[in-house]
C-alpha cells in the first residue's frame, strides 16, 4: 500500500523538479536561439537562424586575446595553487594535524574582503614604488590565488582524509622509501582525481571572475570578463553568441569535475 502512495508522490517531485528545470533553462535557451537568429524584433520566432555571430566572435582577434589572457592567468594562478599548497596539505596533514582546523579558518580569509575592497589596498600598495604591478597580469596571478586556495584546500583535504594518509606513508617507508619518496611515488599518485577536481571548478570560478580584472588591469591586459562589459552596447546577437561560448566552456569544465567527483574515494 505504501508503494502504491509513493508513487504518484514521486511522479509529483519529479514533475516539479523538472518544471523549475526547464523554468531556468527558458533564459539560456532565449538566449542560444537570440545568438543564432539572423533578426529577432516584431515576430515571437527569429526570422532565419546562422552561424554568423559565432564566426564573428571567433574570428575577433580582441575576442581571442582577452580569451588567451584569461586562460594564461587562470592557468598561471592555479599551477601557483598547486605547487604551493600540495607540500602545505601533506606538512599539515602528516606532521601537524592538529592545525587543520585553523587552516581551515585562514583559507576562507580571502573571502572575508570583499574583492572591492581588496582592489583598492592593492591599487595603493602596488600602483607605483618598486612593485608597479598594476596593469599586469601577475597581479591577477597573484589575486586569483587567493581566490582558488578555499576551492583547492578542500578539494585535496578531503581527498588526503580518505586515504588514510599516516597508514599509506608507513606501509611506503617500510618498504624502504624515505618520506618525500613516499609522498612523490605513492601519495601524489593517489591524489590526482582530488586535484583535477580542485582545478577544474576554481578554473571555472575564475575564467567568470570580473572585479579584480576589471579595476586592476582593465584594458591594459583584457580579459574574457572585461571584454564582455566592454562589449556590451554593440550588437546583442553577438554578445548572446558570446555568453554561450562562454557558458559552454564553464559548463564543460564543471561538468567534468562533477564526473571526477563521483569517482573520488
Amino acid at each position: 500500500m505504501r508503494r502504491a502512495e509513493q508513487g504518484p508522490v514521486l511522479l509529483y517531485h519529479r514533475l516539479v523538479v523538472w518544471l523549475l528545470f526547464l523554468i531556468l533553462l527558458l533564459p539560456l535557451a532565449g538566449t542560444l536561439l537570440y545568438s543564432l537568429a539572423t533578426s529577432w524584433s516584431a515576430t515571437v520566432l527569429p526570422s532565419g537562424l546562422t552561424l554568423k555571430w559565432y564566426l564573428a566572435l571567433w574570428s575577433d582577434a580582441r575576442f581571442l586575446s582577452a580569451f588567451g589572457h584569461s586562460l594564461l592567468v587562470c592557468f598561471g594562478a592555479l599551477l601557483l595553487s598547486v605547487l604551493l599548497i600540495l607540500p602545505l596539505l601533506f606538512v599539515v596533514h602528516y606532521h601537524f594535524p592538529r592545525l587543520d582546523g585553523l587552516m581551515n579558518v585562514l583559507i576562507l580569509l580571502p573571502f572575508a574582503i570583499p574583492p572591492v575592497v581588496s582592489s583598492v589596498g592593492l591599487l595603493q600598495v602596488y600602483g607605483s614604488g618598486p612593485l608597479p604591478l598594476i596593469g599586469t597580469p601577475w597581479i591577477l596571478i597573484g589575486c586569483y590565488f587567493t581566490v582558488a586556495l578555499p576551492f583547492m584546500y578542500r578539494a585535496i583535504s578531503n581527498n588526503l582524509l580518505a586515504l588514510n594518509l599516516r597508514d599509506l606513508m608507513d606501509a611506503a617507508r617500510v618498504h624502504g622509501a624515505s618520506t618525500w619518496q613516499a609522498a612523490f611515488w605513492v601519495v601524489l599518485p593517489n591524489l590526482r582525481k582530488g586535484v583535477m577536481v580542485a582545478l577544474f571548478l576554481s578554473f571555472s570560478f575564475l575564467l567568470g571572475e570580473f572585479v579584480f580584472a576589471n579595476l586592476l588591469v582593465g584594458t591594459r591586459y583584457e580579459t574574457l570578463q572585461v571584454y564582455l562589459n566592454n562589449m556590451r552596447n554593440s550588437s546583442g546577437h553577438f554578445n548572446s553568441a558570446l555568453v554561450i561560448s562562454y557558458f559552454f566552456f564553464v559548463l564543460l569544465f564543471t561538468w567534468a569535475a562533477n564526473r571526477l567527483n563521483k569517482d573520488l574515494p
